[in-house]
């Protein structure tokens, strides 16, 4: 009985949930919208969303929509300098309090995302998974999901790619309830967020790059 349930809010219930969710909090925050993409313009620059391709349901690539919180600023060759000399005490702000994140929201209405799920990672990092880890792109990927509420960024990348893939195989309304409830309490308490320079991890590319030469090396 449990399996069916999850069946029917998979297939039928969640998509209309998500559309009805998004559609009414952009228009409930319009107003946020408007003053976080006057502040992104004056303080960082144009353009004031972040735009990138990303992996969501199935692998399948898409773009997704971000405020930006990094400059423009280029070293003396014309070379944008490293993230953690782009990135001011603004963008910080933006990433802490997920306010960066807003314009997700459409990419919600056109269905690329969900509210939960697996947050959607970078291009390049799709050759380094392992098998069991491609299961978390068998649901759309989210703005929060079960990760953000269970050390968010601090987890290793192996603690990220378990508790995705566990929510693929158990996703349910009530886990999506608790996950978003569980996401605002953590975003007012400011829990486990690391920005600018201070990230834990090494890039998963990286990483997985040095485990392979460690293995062959073995």
């Amino acid at each position: 009985m449990e399996d069916s349930k999850r069946g029917l809010y998979r297939q039928f219930l969640k998509r209309p949930i998500d559309l009805l969710l998004s559609l009414i909090a952009i228009i409930a925050l319009s107003p946020v919208f408007l003053v976080v993409g006057i502040l992104v313009r004056t303080k960082l620059g144009s353009p004031i969303l972040f735009k990138q391709a990303r992996p969501g349901l199935n692998e399948k690539l898409f773009l997704m929509y971000k405020f930006r919180t990094m400059t423009d600023r280029k070293d003396e060759k014309g070379e944008l300098l490293s993230d953690s000399e782009r990135i001011t005490g603004f963008g910080k702000f933006l990433r802490s309090t997920s306010l960066d994140e807003l314009p997700s929201l459409f990419n919600i209405l056109k269905g690329d995302m969900s509210i939960v799920g697996p947050r959607p990672l970078l291009v390049r990092y799709l050759p380094y998974y392992r098998i069991e880890e491609r299961k978390r792109s068998h649901v759309r990927p989210g703005i929060t999901g079960l990760a953000q509420i269970n050390g968010r960024n601090a987890l290793t990348w192996d603690e990220r790619f378990k508790v995705d893939v566990s929510y693929a195989k158990k996703m349910s309304f009530l886990l999506d309830f608790k996950i978003i409830i569980g996401t605002i309490l953590v975003v007012f308490q400011r829990k486990d967020i690391l920005v600018g320079t201070e990230h834990i991890l090494k890039d998963l590319d990286i990483e997985r790059k040095e485990e392979f030469s460690n293995e062959i090396i073995k």
